[in-house]
Protein backbone atom coordinates (compact mmCIF):
# COMPACT_ATOMS: atom_id res chain seq x y z
CA UNK A 1 0.00 0.00 0.00
CA UNK A 2 3.09 2.41 1.02
CA UNK A 3 4.35 1.24 -2.56
CA UNK A 4 1.36 2.27 -4.65
CA UNK A 5 0.89 5.41 -2.97
CA UNK A 6 4.92 6.30 -3.75
CA UNK A 7 4.36 5.30 -7.39
CA UNK A 8 1.19 7.56 -7.00
CA UNK A 9 3.26 10.95 -6.42
CA UNK A 10 6.13 10.25 -7.93
CA UNK A 11 5.82 8.29 -10.84
CA UNK A 12 4.44 11.11 -13.24
CA UNK A 13 7.13 13.27 -12.30
CA UNK A 14 9.63 10.73 -13.77
CA UNK A 15 7.89 9.84 -16.44
CA UNK A 16 7.68 13.49 -17.47
CA UNK A 17 11.83 13.77 -16.68
CA UNK A 18 12.38 10.81 -18.78
CA UNK A 19 10.20 12.17 -21.86
CA UNK A 20 12.04 15.23 -21.92
CA UNK A 21 15.27 13.54 -21.73
CA UNK A 22 14.20 11.43 -24.83
CA UNK A 23 13.03 14.71 -26.93
CA UNK A 24 16.56 16.23 -26.07
CA UNK A 25 18.35 13.24 -27.41
CA UNK A 26 16.51 13.17 -30.63
CA UNK A 27 18.30 14.49 -33.70
CA UNK A 28 17.93 17.89 -34.76
CA UNK A 29 16.74 17.15 -38.14
CA UNK A 30 13.70 15.68 -36.47
CA UNK A 31 11.52 18.42 -36.08
CA UNK A 32 12.43 20.02 -39.22
CA UNK A 33 11.35 16.52 -40.95
CA UNK A 34 7.91 16.66 -38.94
CA UNK A 35 7.08 20.72 -40.16
CA UNK A 36 7.89 19.04 -43.83
CA UNK A 37 4.94 16.97 -44.16
CA UNK A 38 1.83 18.35 -45.92
CA UNK A 39 -0.67 20.19 -44.68
CA UNK A 40 -3.85 20.04 -45.52
CA UNK A 41 -5.51 23.34 -46.93
CA UNK A 42 -6.57 26.37 -49.25
CA UNK A 43 -3.84 28.91 -49.62
CA UNK A 44 -1.54 28.90 -52.39
CA UNK A 45 1.93 30.38 -52.66
CA UNK A 46 1.73 30.78 -56.79
CA UNK A 47 -0.73 30.75 -59.55
CA UNK A 48 -1.31 27.42 -61.58
CA UNK A 49 0.93 26.97 -64.39
CA UNK A 50 -0.72 28.80 -67.64
CA UNK A 51 -2.95 30.71 -66.44
CA UNK A 52 -1.21 33.77 -67.77
CA UNK A 53 -3.31 36.38 -69.82
CA UNK A 54 -0.80 37.58 -72.61
CA UNK A 55 -3.29 36.44 -75.31
CA UNK A 56 -5.83 37.89 -73.67
CA UNK A 57 -7.48 41.73 -74.65
CA UNK A 58 -7.53 43.75 -71.20
CA UNK A 59 -10.73 45.64 -71.54
CA UNK A 60 -10.53 48.84 -68.60
CA UNK A 61 -13.91 50.12 -67.19
CA UNK A 62 -13.26 53.32 -69.32
CA UNK A 63 -13.83 51.16 -72.11
CA UNK A 64 -16.26 48.73 -71.28
CA UNK A 65 -18.26 51.07 -68.33
CA UNK A 66 -19.46 47.53 -66.47
CA UNK A 67 -21.29 49.47 -63.39
CA UNK A 68 -20.51 47.52 -60.37
CA UNK A 69 -23.78 48.27 -58.62
CA UNK A 70 -25.15 45.88 -61.43
CA UNK A 71 -23.53 43.28 -59.83
CA UNK A 72 -24.68 40.67 -57.27
CA UNK A 73 -23.39 40.81 -53.73
CA UNK A 74 -22.54 36.79 -53.52
CA UNK A 75 -20.69 37.06 -56.55
CA UNK A 76 -18.32 39.83 -54.89
CA UNK A 77 -17.92 37.80 -52.04
CA UNK A 78 -16.97 34.66 -53.94
CA UNK A 79 -14.86 36.25 -55.89
CA UNK A 80 -13.08 38.19 -52.78
CA UNK A 81 -13.09 34.56 -51.13
CA UNK A 82 -11.40 32.48 -53.41
CA UNK A 83 -8.88 35.82 -54.28
CA UNK A 84 -8.15 36.10 -50.31
CA UNK A 85 -7.35 32.32 -50.25
CA UNK A 86 -4.44 32.82 -53.35
CA UNK A 87 -6.88 31.53 -56.44
CA UNK A 88 -7.65 33.67 -59.75
CA UNK A 89 -11.30 34.01 -59.84
CA UNK A 90 -13.65 35.82 -62.31
CA UNK A 91 -17.21 36.53 -63.60
CA UNK A 92 -17.89 35.04 -66.79
CA UNK A 93 -20.08 34.14 -69.30
CA UNK A 94 -24.17 35.49 -69.58
CA UNK A 95 -23.40 38.15 -66.50
CA UNK A 96 -20.40 39.65 -68.27
CA UNK A 97 -22.40 39.90 -71.77
CA UNK A 98 -25.85 41.12 -69.86
CA UNK A 99 -24.10 43.36 -68.15
CA UNK A 100 -22.11 44.73 -71.31
CA UNK A 101 -25.09 45.14 -73.15
CA UNK A 102 -26.40 47.35 -70.04
CA UNK A 103 -28.91 43.89 -68.72
CA UNK A 104 -29.50 43.27 -65.11
CA UNK A 105 -28.21 39.60 -65.38
CA UNK A 106 -30.28 36.72 -63.96
CA UNK A 107 -27.59 34.94 -62.50
CA UNK A 108 -23.85 35.20 -61.50
CA UNK A 109 -20.87 32.28 -62.52
CA UNK A 110 -17.52 32.27 -61.26
CA UNK A 111 -15.20 30.44 -63.14
CA UNK A 112 -11.65 29.71 -61.05
CA UNK A 113 -8.29 27.83 -61.27
CA UNK A 114 -9.50 25.88 -58.05
CA UNK A 115 -10.47 23.03 -58.18
CA UNK A 116 -14.30 21.63 -57.01
CA UNK A 117 -12.70 20.47 -53.69
CA UNK A 118 -10.47 23.37 -52.94
CA UNK A 119 -13.64 25.73 -53.64
CA UNK A 120 -15.81 23.67 -51.15
CA UNK A 121 -12.90 23.83 -48.87
CA UNK A 122 -13.22 27.81 -48.99
CA UNK A 123 -16.69 28.13 -48.71
CA UNK A 124 -18.15 26.34 -45.55
CA UNK A 125 -21.94 26.48 -46.87
CA UNK A 126 -20.93 24.89 -50.81
CA UNK A 127 -21.61 21.70 -51.95
CA UNK A 128 -20.59 19.28 -55.11
CA UNK A 129 -22.37 18.71 -57.80
CA UNK A 130 -22.74 17.93 -61.48
CA UNK A 131 -21.39 14.37 -63.40
CA UNK A 132 -21.12 15.75 -66.99
CA UNK A 133 -18.66 18.10 -65.32
CA UNK A 134 -18.46 18.86 -61.64
CA UNK A 135 -19.31 22.09 -60.45
CA UNK A 136 -19.89 24.13 -56.78
CA UNK A 137 -22.71 25.64 -56.01
CA UNK A 138 -21.79 28.18 -52.95
CA UNK A 139 -24.73 29.17 -51.02
CA UNK A 140 -25.19 32.82 -49.54
CA UNK A 141 -28.68 33.20 -48.45
CA UNK A 142 -31.12 32.45 -51.19
CA UNK A 143 -28.67 32.97 -53.81
CA UNK A 144 -26.40 30.21 -55.36
CA UNK A 145 -23.33 30.81 -57.12
CA UNK A 146 -22.13 28.59 -59.47
CA UNK A 147 -18.22 28.18 -59.23
CA UNK A 148 -16.75 26.16 -62.38
CA UNK A 149 -12.72 25.30 -62.27
CA UNK A 150 -11.21 26.23 -65.50
CA UNK A 151 -12.22 23.65 -68.31
CA UNK A 152 -8.92 22.48 -70.63
CA UNK A 153 -9.84 20.22 -73.69
CA UNK A 154 -12.06 17.07 -73.76
CA UNK A 155 -9.38 15.36 -75.69
CA UNK A 156 -6.42 15.99 -73.26
CA UNK A 157 -5.70 12.88 -70.68
CA UNK A 158 -8.44 13.07 -67.98
CA UNK A 159 -11.74 12.21 -67.16
CA UNK A 160 -13.21 13.21 -70.60
CA UNK A 161 -15.34 10.97 -72.94
CA UNK A 162 -17.14 11.53 -76.06
CA UNK A 163 -19.82 9.18 -77.97
CA UNK A 164 -19.73 8.19 -81.70
CA UNK A 165 -21.20 11.35 -83.04
CA UNK A 166 -18.27 13.39 -81.21
CA UNK A 167 -21.13 14.58 -78.35
CA UNK A 168 -19.07 15.15 -75.18
CA UNK A 169 -20.58 12.43 -72.69
CA UNK A 170 -18.22 13.21 -69.48
CA UNK A 171 -15.93 16.79 -69.41
CA UNK A 172 -14.63 16.69 -65.96
CA UNK A 173 -10.71 17.76 -67.54
CA UNK A 174 -9.32 20.90 -65.61
CA UNK A 175 -7.39 23.30 -67.71
CA UNK A 176 -6.03 27.17 -68.12
CA UNK A 177 -7.29 30.25 -68.28
CA UNK A 178 -6.94 30.44 -71.98
CA UNK A 179 -7.76 26.93 -72.61
CA UNK A 180 -11.03 27.75 -70.62
CA UNK A 181 -11.92 30.37 -72.99
CA UNK A 182 -11.79 28.04 -76.05
CA UNK A 183 -13.97 25.65 -74.46
CA UNK A 184 -17.35 28.40 -74.37
CA UNK A 185 -19.54 27.82 -77.28
CA UNK A 186 -20.10 31.85 -78.34
CA UNK A 187 -17.45 34.97 -78.39
CA UNK A 188 -19.95 36.44 -76.33
CA UNK A 189 -19.80 34.70 -73.55
CA UNK A 190 -15.95 34.42 -72.90
CA UNK A 191 -15.73 37.30 -71.18
CA UNK A 192 -14.24 37.62 -68.00
CA UNK A 193 -14.97 40.35 -65.29
CA UNK A 194 -12.63 40.70 -62.42
CA UNK A 195 -15.06 43.25 -59.92
CA UNK A 196 -11.97 43.55 -58.02
CA UNK A 197 -9.19 45.70 -60.55
CA UNK A 198 -12.62 46.29 -63.00
CA UNK A 199 -10.87 44.59 -65.91
CA UNK A 200 -12.46 42.57 -68.73
CA UNK A 201 -9.98 39.75 -69.97
CA UNK A 202 -11.58 38.69 -73.92
CA UNK A 203 -9.52 36.07 -75.31
CA UNK A 204 -12.19 35.95 -78.70
CA UNK A 205 -13.23 39.27 -79.34
CA UNK A 206 -16.50 38.89 -77.50
CA UNK A 207 -16.22 42.82 -76.88
CA UNK A 208 -16.19 44.00 -80.60
CA UNK A 209 -18.47 41.07 -81.41
CA UNK A 210 -21.24 42.43 -78.74
CA UNK A 211 -20.70 45.35 -79.67
CA UNK A 212 -21.23 44.73 -83.46
CA UNK A 213 -24.21 42.96 -82.64
CA UNK A 214 -23.44 39.44 -83.78
CA UNK A 215 -23.53 36.25 -81.81
CA UNK A 216 -20.46 34.17 -83.15
CA UNK A 217 -19.41 30.75 -82.36
CA UNK A 218 -15.86 30.02 -81.41
CA UNK A 219 -13.86 27.28 -83.54
CA UNK A 220 -15.17 25.42 -86.16
CA UNK A 221 -18.98 25.37 -86.08
CA UNK A 222 -19.48 21.73 -87.33
CA UNK A 223 -17.38 20.56 -84.33
CA UNK A 224 -18.38 22.19 -81.88
CA UNK A 225 -22.51 21.14 -82.55
CA UNK A 226 -21.14 17.78 -82.49
CA UNK A 227 -19.82 18.38 -79.30
CA UNK A 228 -22.84 19.44 -78.27
CA UNK A 229 -25.97 19.63 -80.37
CA UNK A 230 -28.15 21.61 -77.68
CA UNK A 231 -26.01 24.77 -78.90
CA UNK A 232 -28.17 24.86 -82.18
CA UNK A 233 -30.83 25.62 -79.73
CA UNK A 234 -28.84 27.81 -77.58
CA UNK A 235 -27.96 29.89 -80.62
CA UNK A 236 -31.65 30.78 -81.92
CA UNK A 237 -32.56 31.18 -78.09
CA UNK A 238 -29.89 34.15 -77.82
CA UNK A 239 -30.50 35.78 -80.94
CA UNK A 240 -33.90 36.32 -79.99
CA UNK A 241 -33.27 37.11 -76.18
CA UNK A 242 -30.26 39.54 -77.21
CA UNK A 243 -31.44 40.73 -80.24
CA UNK A 244 -27.92 39.74 -82.02
CA UNK A 245 -27.44 38.79 -85.39
CA UNK A 246 -26.51 35.37 -85.60
CA UNK A 247 -23.24 35.42 -88.04
CA UNK A 248 -23.39 33.30 -91.14
CA UNK A 249 -20.46 30.57 -90.53
CA UNK A 250 -22.43 30.24 -87.37
CA UNK A 251 -25.99 29.50 -89.18
CA UNK A 252 -24.67 27.33 -91.73
CA UNK A 253 -25.05 23.74 -90.48
CA UNK A 254 -27.76 24.10 -88.02
CA UNK A 255 -30.04 23.12 -91.20
CA UNK A 256 -28.17 19.92 -91.84
CA UNK A 257 -27.25 18.69 -88.13
CA UNK A 258 -30.32 19.57 -86.88
CA UNK A 259 -30.66 15.51 -86.31
CA UNK A 260 -28.57 15.23 -83.66
CA UNK A 261 -30.66 16.78 -81.08
CA UNK A 262 -32.59 13.32 -81.18
CA UNK A 263 -29.42 11.69 -79.66
CA UNK A 264 -29.35 14.28 -76.29
CA UNK A 265 -30.93 13.42 -73.49
CA UNK A 266 -34.79 14.13 -72.73
CA UNK A 267 -33.74 15.72 -69.77
CA UNK A 268 -31.36 18.29 -71.10
CA UNK A 269 -33.62 19.00 -73.65
CA UNK A 270 -36.72 19.91 -72.07
CA UNK A 271 -34.46 22.46 -69.75
CA UNK A 272 -33.18 23.70 -72.98
CA UNK A 273 -36.63 24.13 -74.36
CA UNK A 274 -37.85 25.64 -71.05
CA UNK A 275 -34.84 28.22 -71.25
CA UNK A 276 -36.60 29.17 -74.47
CA UNK A 277 -40.11 29.48 -74.09
CA UNK A 278 -39.80 31.47 -70.90
CA UNK A 279 -37.27 33.66 -72.35
CA UNK A 280 -39.41 37.13 -72.78
CA UNK A 281 -38.82 36.29 -76.24
CA UNK A 282 -40.76 32.82 -77.22
CA UNK A 283 -42.43 33.78 -80.32
CA UNK A 284 -39.33 35.09 -81.87
CA UNK A 285 -37.57 32.08 -80.76
CA UNK A 286 -40.25 29.45 -82.31
CA UNK A 287 -40.32 31.75 -85.71
CA UNK A 288 -36.31 31.55 -85.58
CA UNK A 289 -36.51 27.77 -84.69
CA UNK A 290 -38.94 26.90 -87.51
CA UNK A 291 -36.82 29.17 -90.30
CA UNK A 292 -33.65 26.72 -89.55
CA UNK A 293 -35.62 23.69 -89.28
CA UNK A 294 -35.29 22.74 -85.34
CA UNK A 295 -38.24 22.24 -84.83
CA UNK A 296 -39.26 18.57 -86.20
CA UNK A 297 -39.38 16.14 -83.23
CA UNK A 298 -39.13 18.05 -80.85
CA UNK A 299 -42.61 19.11 -79.54
CA UNK A 300 -46.17 17.71 -81.44
CA UNK A 301 -47.16 21.65 -81.42
CA UNK A 302 -43.81 22.75 -83.16
CA UNK A 303 -44.25 20.42 -86.56
CA UNK A 304 -47.96 19.98 -86.17
CA UNK A 305 -49.92 22.72 -84.26
CA UNK A 306 -48.35 25.34 -85.92
CA UNK A 307 -49.65 23.82 -89.47
CA UNK A 308 -52.80 23.84 -88.42
CA UNK A 309 -54.75 27.31 -88.16
CA UNK A 310 -56.38 27.23 -84.83
CA UNK A 311 -53.74 25.48 -83.13
CA UNK A 312 -51.27 28.35 -84.05
CA UNK A 313 -53.48 30.67 -83.22
CA UNK A 314 -53.85 29.13 -80.26
CA UNK A 315 -50.16 28.00 -79.77
CA UNK A 316 -49.03 31.45 -80.27
CA UNK A 317 -51.38 33.43 -78.19
CA UNK A 318 -50.25 31.70 -75.15
CA UNK A 319 -46.86 32.53 -75.71
CA UNK A 320 -47.59 36.01 -76.25
CA UNK A 321 -49.27 36.09 -72.87
CA UNK A 322 -45.85 34.10 -71.98
CA UNK A 323 -43.53 36.85 -73.10
CA UNK A 324 -45.70 39.88 -71.94
CA UNK A 325 -46.00 38.03 -67.97
CA UNK A 326 -41.93 38.05 -67.91
CA UNK A 327 -41.06 41.35 -69.54
CA UNK A 328 -43.43 42.87 -67.30
CA UNK A 329 -41.49 41.30 -64.52
CA UNK A 330 -44.00 38.34 -63.66
CA UNK A 331 -44.24 34.99 -63.21
CA UNK A 332 -45.04 32.32 -65.61
CA UNK A 333 -46.18 29.05 -64.89
CA UNK A 334 -44.44 26.31 -67.17
CA UNK A 335 -46.98 23.73 -66.24
CA UNK A 336 -49.33 26.27 -68.10
CA UNK A 337 -47.48 26.77 -70.61
CA UNK A 338 -46.51 23.41 -71.68
CA UNK A 339 -50.80 22.23 -71.30
CA UNK A 340 -51.16 25.07 -74.47
CA UNK A 341 -48.37 24.08 -76.22
CA UNK A 342 -49.91 19.93 -76.10
CA UNK A 343 -53.61 20.61 -76.20
CA UNK A 344 -54.23 20.13 -79.58
CA UNK A 345 -52.29 16.90 -79.20
CA UNK A 346 -54.92 16.27 -76.52
CA UNK A 347 -57.92 17.18 -78.42
CA UNK A 348 -56.71 15.45 -81.60
CA UNK A 349 -55.92 12.03 -79.39
CA UNK A 350 -59.33 12.24 -77.60
CA UNK A 351 -61.41 12.55 -80.46
CA UNK A 352 -60.05 9.44 -81.74
CA UNK A 353 -61.04 7.90 -78.07
CA UNK A 354 -64.59 8.94 -78.28
CA UNK A 355 -64.73 7.77 -81.80
CA UNK A 356 -63.61 4.63 -80.39
CA UNK A 357 -66.69 4.18 -78.52
CA UNK A 358 -65.42 5.46 -74.81
CA UNK A 359 -67.57 7.53 -73.11
CA UNK A 360 -65.85 11.37 -73.13
CA UNK A 361 -64.18 11.75 -69.61
CA UNK A 362 -62.13 8.89 -69.58
CA UNK A 363 -61.45 8.99 -73.31
CA UNK A 364 -59.94 12.65 -72.05
CA UNK A 365 -57.94 11.10 -69.76
CA UNK A 366 -56.55 8.70 -71.87
CA UNK A 367 -55.63 10.76 -74.47
CA UNK A 368 -53.75 12.64 -71.85
CA UNK A 369 -51.21 9.63 -70.64
CA UNK A 370 -51.06 8.52 -74.62
CA UNK A 371 -50.09 12.60 -75.42
CA UNK A 372 -47.48 12.57 -72.23
CA UNK A 373 -45.61 9.23 -72.81
CA UNK A 374 -44.94 10.00 -76.61
CA UNK A 375 -43.44 13.29 -75.01
CA UNK A 376 -41.41 11.63 -72.73
CA UNK A 377 -39.51 10.14 -75.38
CA UNK A 378 -38.16 13.38 -76.47
CA UNK A 379 -38.69 15.87 -74.09
CA UNK A 380 -38.72 14.82 -70.35
CA UNK A 381 -41.26 16.77 -68.65
CA UNK A 382 -40.97 16.83 -64.90
CA UNK A 383 -43.72 14.81 -62.89
CA UNK A 384 -44.85 17.96 -60.86
CA UNK A 385 -45.52 20.22 -64.39
CA UNK A 386 -47.49 17.01 -65.90
CA UNK A 387 -49.24 16.94 -62.86
CA UNK A 388 -50.66 20.23 -62.90
CA UNK A 389 -50.90 19.63 -67.11
CA UNK A 390 -53.25 17.09 -66.21
CA UNK A 391 -55.50 19.04 -63.92
CA UNK A 392 -55.72 22.08 -66.37
CA UNK A 393 -56.79 19.85 -69.13
CA UNK A 394 -59.66 17.95 -67.25
CA UNK A 395 -61.34 20.90 -66.16
CA UNK A 396 -61.96 21.86 -69.66
CA UNK A 397 -65.25 20.14 -70.28
CA UNK A 398 -66.26 21.03 -66.59
CA UNK A 399 -66.57 24.44 -67.87
CA UNK A 400 -69.02 23.38 -70.35
CA UNK A 401 -71.26 22.73 -67.52
CA UNK A 402 -73.34 25.34 -66.19
CA UNK A 403 -76.00 23.85 -64.39
CA UNK A 404 -77.16 23.06 -60.98
CA UNK A 405 -73.75 22.29 -58.54
CA UNK A 406 -71.01 22.17 -60.40
CA UNK A 407 -69.64 25.52 -61.55
CA UNK A 408 -69.70 26.46 -57.70
CA UNK A 409 -67.89 23.17 -57.05
CA UNK A 410 -65.65 24.10 -60.19
CA UNK A 411 -64.85 27.60 -58.67
CA UNK A 412 -63.22 26.14 -55.29
CA UNK A 413 -60.73 23.76 -57.26
CA UNK A 414 -57.15 24.59 -56.84
CA UNK A 415 -55.91 24.91 -60.14
CA UNK A 416 -59.13 26.93 -61.17
CA UNK A 417 -57.78 30.34 -62.43
CA UNK A 418 -55.08 28.19 -64.25
CA UNK A 419 -57.63 26.22 -65.84
CA UNK A 420 -59.91 29.31 -66.16
CA UNK A 421 -57.11 31.02 -68.41
CA UNK A 422 -56.64 27.92 -70.36
CA UNK A 423 -60.40 28.21 -71.44
CA UNK A 424 -60.22 32.25 -72.19
CA UNK A 425 -57.04 31.23 -73.91
CA UNK A 426 -59.33 28.58 -76.38
CA UNK A 427 -62.36 31.08 -76.43
CA UNK A 428 -60.12 34.05 -77.98
CA UNK A 429 -58.59 31.83 -80.91
CA UNK A 430 -61.83 30.93 -81.65
CA UNK A 431 -62.33 27.11 -80.54
CA UNK A 432 -64.99 27.88 -78.62
CA UNK A 433 -68.21 30.47 -78.21
CA UNK A 434 -66.42 33.74 -76.71
CA UNK A 435 -69.63 33.27 -74.65
CA UNK A 436 -68.69 30.70 -72.74
CA UNK A 437 -65.62 32.42 -71.55
CA UNK A 438 -67.44 35.60 -70.91
CA UNK A 439 -70.12 34.00 -68.60
CA UNK A 440 -67.73 32.46 -66.51
CA UNK A 441 -66.22 35.61 -65.98
CA UNK A 442 -69.44 37.30 -64.69
CA UNK A 443 -70.05 33.83 -62.72
CA UNK A 444 -67.00 34.30 -60.74
CA UNK A 445 -67.58 37.72 -59.56
CA UNK A 446 -70.96 37.73 -58.63
CA UNK A 447 -72.70 37.53 -55.71
CA UNK A 448 -74.19 34.33 -54.74
CA UNK A 449 -78.18 35.57 -55.32
CA UNK A 450 -76.91 36.52 -59.10
CA UNK A 451 -74.96 33.06 -59.50
CA UNK A 452 -78.34 31.12 -59.06
CA UNK A 453 -80.13 33.40 -61.77
CA UNK A 454 -77.36 33.02 -64.46
CA UNK A 455 -77.57 28.60 -64.08
CA UNK A 456 -79.26 26.72 -66.63
CA UNK A 457 -81.75 24.83 -66.26
CA UNK A 458 -80.28 20.85 -65.23
CA UNK A 459 -81.76 19.04 -68.47
CA UNK A 460 -79.40 15.57 -67.40
CA UNK A 461 -80.69 12.63 -66.51
CA UNK A 462 -80.90 12.50 -62.67
CA UNK A 463 -79.03 9.17 -61.63
CA UNK A 464 -81.03 7.21 -59.35
CA UNK A 465 -79.65 6.69 -55.79
CA UNK A 466 -78.97 2.94 -54.68
CA UNK A 467 -79.95 2.27 -51.64
CA UNK A 468 -78.27 0.21 -49.01
CA UNK A 469 -80.25 -3.00 -48.30
CA UNK A 470 -80.24 -3.29 -44.57
CA UNK A 471 -78.65 -7.15 -44.23
CA UNK A 472 -81.89 -9.27 -42.40
CA UNK A 473 -81.15 -9.32 -38.39
CA UNK A 474 -79.89 -13.47 -37.66
CA UNK A 475 -82.20 -15.73 -35.17
CA UNK A 476 -80.54 -16.49 -32.48
CA UNK A 477 -79.06 -19.86 -32.36
CA UNK A 478 -81.60 -22.67 -30.99
CA UNK A 479 -80.41 -24.65 -28.52
CA UNK A 480 -79.43 -28.29 -29.36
Amino acid sequence: MIRKLFNKIFKPKLAKTEHETSARARPENAKSQHATRPVLGTKKSAKRKGNNTDNANSIPLKKHQIDRRLLSNAAIKTIEGLQKSGFEAYIVGGAVRDLLLQRVPKDFDVATDATPEEVNRVFRRSRIIGRRFRLVHVLFGDETIEVSTFRGHHEAKGDAHTNESGRIIRDNVFGSLEEDATRRDFTANALYYDPTSEIVLDFHQGFADIQAGILRMIGKPETRYAEDPVRMLRVVRLSAKLGLKIDPATMAPIAKMADLLQDVPPSRLFDEMLKLFLSGHAIESVSALRKQHLHHGLLPMLDVVLEQPMGERFVMLALKNTDERILSGKSANPSFLFATLLWHEVLAAWEVYKKDGNPPIPALHMAMSEVLASQAEKLAIHNRYTATMKEIWGMQPRFEQRSGKRPFGLLIHPRYRAGYDFLLLRCESGELPAELGTWWTTFAEADNETRQAMLEADTAPKKRRKRNRKKPSGSAPSES
